[in-house]
């Protein structure tokens, strides 16, 4: 089996023609929809970057036992088990998270990879000296207080000093690297090609020639990188911000179009797959927020688009799927692909099954941060539960591998940890419990600014502005977490909390 895997970062499914949009063309998505199956009810799972990828590559949630870190040793890796049976799996990607110390075990899972620097705050070039001055004049004043804030400083100003041309942007980079691998192994058989891209991914910075269509940065100071947050009434700022957002995502749209181009020049559709999707989504002033770190998740963060083409389900081609799925769906859907046996603790359902049995009844997801409240949705109906008993809650890191997004554990962290060994899909390792310290910084804890527990019916409120009462699905809803959690063996302490 050959496959394309396109994966974008921070995706949010309401600017895209296939879901109704009429903000601007995306017409390389359009095409797309002409030669896939549409799903309509896909969702996250485990937020935000790298949780979601440990569940991509190991169809398993993880946000109820561990925040911000690497795959662990007892992770099932669906490019690793591809790997032992002979279909060869490549990446490319310019998502710099992936040389991070917690993203530090996904990318060799793979046979090959190749990364492509530059993007957001990646330590990429030096400057031990960064113009201070001359940055200040070209960046407005709130963006240049976020650069300063964060870890390391200026990295992104400075590598914007390298990106002039259209060809010098990494996700443009990624892409042709995609196109040469297309190129050279397009007759081969048996491989797993996995482009990756950070855009849409804040910062929104776009060649030129995208940002024209929106009339972007009209003023003098350069603002396209959004605080997580309130908007607090920055209308103006943004309208620039999402203006830079919409670039950006015209130029995945273009990018997208390349690939289709070289499936059609190639004929690839009648033999290789191809899927689509993102991490998650990205709050864009919807609510009156900005970012992705906003409970409870709106569907602007936890809806997210997904296309799929198998050659044996040619005939599905430009059809809907309307069943609930998630991320960790696809992990068992590629070994399928390639009829390899799904490991026992994968928790997500293979596509093609679902397809097979078009009939098949939902069964609820749930989503959220590590730490925080708990997302459950049957397609119909979103709920939002935030427990009364949350102020001093217990909270335990679950690992082998102790890092968080950029450091290892603290010496005083791991002073407080025990070995424990209660979890079946371990596989028999006893992990590290380590106590959160609320003292701490930089443990990936995403604020919870909004924390009453709330119910929407999605199906006749896609928006989410009006917040139903009606006690009885409260209570179904409240029930169905807790069932989904015990399933998922979740730690005690979070069984403690969610128990009704």
């Amino acid at each position: 089996m050959k496959t394309v895997f396109l994966l974008f970062d921070s995706l949010n499914l309401r600017v895209l023609e296939n879901y109704g949009s009429l903000l601007f063309p995306t017409p390389n998505f359009k095409r797309l929809e002409e030669k896939t199956i549409k799903f309509n009810k896909h969702f996250v799972g485990s937020m935000p970057c790298m949780p979601a990828r440990r569940d991509l590559q190991s169809g398993r949630l993880s946000f109820l036992h561990r925040g911000w870190g690497p795959l662990e040793p007892f992770d099932n890796s669906f490019p690793e088990i591809m790997k032992k049976n002979n279909v060869y799996s490549h990446l490319i990607s310019d998502h710099y998270h992936y040389f991070e110390d917690g993203g530090s075990t996904y990318h060799t899972r793979y046979n090959s990879f190749e990364f492509i620097r530059g993007q957001e705050r990646d330590p990429w070039k030096p400057m031990i000296e960064p113009p201070l001055e001359r940055f200040k004049e070209i960046y407005h004043e709130l963006q240049m207080k976020k650069i300063e804030a964060t870890e390391p400083k200026y990295a992104y100003p400075v590598n914007r000093e390298y990106i002039k041309q259209e060809k010098d942007f990494p996700s443009v980079k990624c892409f042709q690297s995609g196109l040469d691998f297309l190129e050279k192994h397009k007759v081969a058989k048996n491989w797993f090609l996995q482009i990756e891209t950070f855009d849409p991914h804040e910062p929104f910075f776009a060649p030129k020639r995208f940002r024209e269509k929106f009339n972007t940065n009209i003023r003098t100071s350069i603002i396209d990188w959004p605080h997580y947050g309130k908007s607090h009434g920055m209308s103006e700022i943004s309208e620039e911000l999402r203006a830079n957002y919409f670039a950006l995502v015209s130029l995945c749209d273009y990018l997208l179009g390349a690939i289709l181009d070289f499936f059609d020049k190639n004929n690839l559709w009648d033999d290789t797959a191809l899927i689509l999707t993102t991490d998650h989504g990205f709050m864009l002033g919807e609510h009156d927020w900005w970012g992705k770190g906003v409970m409870p998740i709106y569907n602007e963060i936890a809806h997210i688009p997904m296309f799929f083409h198998h050659p044996d389900f040619k005939s599905l081609n430009g059809s809907e799927f309307n069943s609930l799925t998630q991320n960790i769906d696809l992990m068992p859907t590629f070994l399928d692909m390639n009829n390899i046996d799904i490991p026992n603790e994968v928790q997500g359902k293979s596509i093609l099954s679902k397809l097979n049995n078009v009939s098949n009844t939902n069964i609820p997801s749930i989503y959220g941060y590590w730490g925080s409240g708990i997302n459950i949705t049957d397609g119909n109906y979103t709920f939002f539960w935030y427990p009364d008993n949350d102020v001093d809650k217990e909270l335990n890191n679950y690992t082998l591998m102790p890092m968080h997004m950029r450091s290892f554990f603290s010496e005083e962290e791991l002073q407080g940890s025990k070995l424990y060994s209660e979890f079946k899909f371990t596989k028999g390792m006893p992990v590290l419990k380590v106590p959160y310290m609320k003292k701490k910084k930089n443990q990936n804890i995403m604020s919870n600014i909004n924390n009453a527990s709330v119910l929407f019916d999605i199906s006749n409120d896609p928006v989410q502005l009006n917040p139903i009462e009606d006690q009885k699905l409260i209570k179904n809803m409240k029930n169905q977490i807790f069932q989904k959690i015990t399933e998922l063996e979740a730690p005690k302490e979070l069984l403690n909390r969610f128990k009704i």
